[in-house]
């Protein structure tokens, strides 16, 4: 088995507002609670063990949130520019009512399809889905019976999970990963995905 950890990065003072921040936007780092949330997690996967390495976008609030990780395990940070967010064009920044309100039929069309981008020349969700697709075959090519930590986004991490589990487009938005929460896919030698965890929390208690 080789087996994907996929940890989303800690708060941002953005987070608690739920508002969308891509990689087109501000680029926040961790607030204080990101930053404690981010040795929780970091102490919950020493104690785990068995990790042989840390991957994560290279966005400052998943570069902090790795590094955190990473010196607990002894590890070297390696950045991917492909786990980065989805960039959300003109609605960095915006919540989901108020995005709503601003562009409605943008937003329908958007959840609708994953053909749809965001106002304001953003990512499809298809172009999201193609830039992670390829660096998780890339993982398990590489790690082939290991397991890696991959630190990314929501949307990242939702894709992953979507894609293990083989399910429509629709529903990347039925799932809850929440911050600095800890979701687990592992794959077989002929790449059979199995969701092991989904939004784990409970180093975060």
């Amino acid at each position: 088995m080789t087996t994907l950890v996929l940890l989303r990065h800690g708060e941002t003072l953005l987070t608690p507002e739920r508002r969308l921040s891509g990689s087109g936007g501000s680029n926040p780092g961790l607030s204080p609670v990101g930053r404690r949330q981010a040795e929780a997690a970091a102490a919950a996967l020493a104690h785990r063990g068995g990790i042989e390495a840390v991957v994560t976008s290279p966005m400052r609030r998943c570069q902090e949130t790795a590094q955190a990780v990473a010196a607990r395990l002894g590890l070297s940070v390696q950045a991917d520019a492909e786990l980065r967010e989805a960039d959300f064009g003109a609605w960095e920044g915006l919540t989901f009512g108020e995005v709503r309100e601003r562009y409605p039929d943008d937003l329908s069309a958007w959840r609708a399809s994953p053909e749809s981008a965001p106002t304001g020349a953003g990512e499809t969700m298809q172009q999201v889905i193609r830039r992670v697709a390829a660096v998780r075959d890339g993982l398990l090519a590489r790690y082939a019976g290991g397991t890696v930590l991959v630190v990314s986004h929501v949307v990242p991490v939702r894709t992953l999970l979507r894609l293990a589990l083989q399910a429509p487009p629709h529903t990347l938005f039925r799932m809850e990963v929440a911050a600095a929460s800890l979701s687990t896919v592992t794959y077989d030698a002929d790449r059979t995905a199995t969701v092991q965890a989904l939004n784990d929390i409970h180093h975060l208690s």
